[in-house]
């Protein structure tokens, strides 16, 4: 799969944080009619005592959910963690897992935030820019912003705000368990969004893709279900 380069990687935190500004301004946040055929799911390991992480992409057949391949690639990662920069820290990894992707999906779904951010460009929207492909960021924790109560039932939500602008949603995607927070990556609107998190949503409170890219980012995805091998990098 193609990697567009948009800038350096090795930067300080005052040029990451001008970087996503500047790149933000380049989000689309509407796009096309989806009928994907193809759904990717992205996650990234926590570093382990030496630093190393592994950064995984999973793309699934659509609506069967059939693992159709598995790359992730292993590294020491080297930016620092500060919030609002964690593009910067694990992007290099999936795109080094992104570069080997025999099948460019149709849909991303990142476990991460998209414009759901203080500067409006977390990993999702940032992905999204560097693959050109519709994205959406599905996030476990709140990075900024604030939403009403949610309801209990699966497919409840309630828009998340900041600032006076709706940055994404609080979703209930599991009667019963704690919402997801959705948000709009790159090529895609909020609506079609909380549509396809729902869709690839079975019976788990993540989406199938992230879920089962976070089995292949801790090392669980068996062969069987096709896994494609590691990179060491």
């Amino acid at each position: 799969m193609r990697v567009h380069k948009l800038h350096e990687w090795q930067v300080s935190v005052p040029e990451a944080m001008q970087i996503q500004m500047s790149l933000a301004r380049k989000i689309i946040t509407k796009g096309d009619k989806l009928n994907p055929r193809l759904i990717a799911g992205i996650d990234i390991s926590s570093p382990d005592a030496q630093g190393i992480a592994r950064g995984a992409i999973v793309v699934l057949t659509y609506p069967e959910f059939t693992v159709l391949e598995v790359q992730v690639v292993e590294g020491k990662i080297a930016f620092p963690y500060i919030p609002g920069l964690l593009s910067f820290r694990e992007s290099p990894l999936v795109l080094s897992a992104g570069e080997r992707l025999r099948h460019t999906p149709d849909l991303v779904l990142v476990d991460g935030q998209g414009i759901a951010h203080p500067r409006r460009f977390g990993l999702a929207s940032h992905l999204g820019l560097l693959f050109d492909l519709p994205t959406v960021g599905c996030a476990k924790s709140l990075l900024c912003g604030g939403h009403a109560p949610v309801g209990e039932e699966a497919g409840c939500y309630a828009e998340l705000r900041d600032r006076g602008e709706v940055i994404g949603a609080a979703l209930r995607t599991k009667t019963g368990m704690k919402p997801i927070y959705v948000s709009i990556g790159h090529k895609i609107d909020l609506a079609t969004a909380i549509q396809w998190v729902m869709r690839c949503c079975q019976g788990y409170r993540v989406p199938e893709p992230i879920r089962l890219a976070h089995l292949a980012a801790a090392g669980k995805l068996s062969l069987e279900s096709g896994f494609q091998g590691k990179l060491f990098v």
